[in-house]
C-alpha cells in the first residue's frame, strides 16, 4: 500500500503530470497507466504504490536545499 502522503502529493500535482496519472489509476483501482503517450502496465496495485512513492521521494530530494553550516573560530584569550 502506498504511503498517503505520497498519494495527496500526486493528487495534488498538475493534470497529465506523471504522479497526477498515478495516483488516479491508484485511487480508481487500475494497474495501467497512460501519460506523456506512453502506457505502462503494473503488476499491481502494489506495484504502482511503489513506483508512486519512487517518484515522490525523487520529487522531493529535488526540490530539497542544500544544508549549510557555519563555522566560526576565535583565538581571543589565547597569546
Amino acid at each position: 500500500m502506498t504511503n498517503p502522503s505520497d498519494l495527496a502529493w500526486a493528487l495534488a500535482q498538475p493534470a497529465g503530470s506523471r504522479a497526477a496519472a498515478l495516483a488516479a489509476a491508484f485511487t480508481g483501482g487500475a494497474t495501467r497507466v497512460t501519460f506523456d503517450g506512453r502506457t505502462v502496465e503494473y503488476r499491481s496495485l502494489d506495484e504502482l504504490g511503489r513506483a508512486l512513492s519512487v517518484l515522490h521521494a525523487a520529487e522531493n530530494t529535488a526540490a530539497r536545499r542544500p544544508s549549510v553550516t557555519f563555522a566560526s573560530f576565535s583565538r581571543e584569550g589565547s597569546k
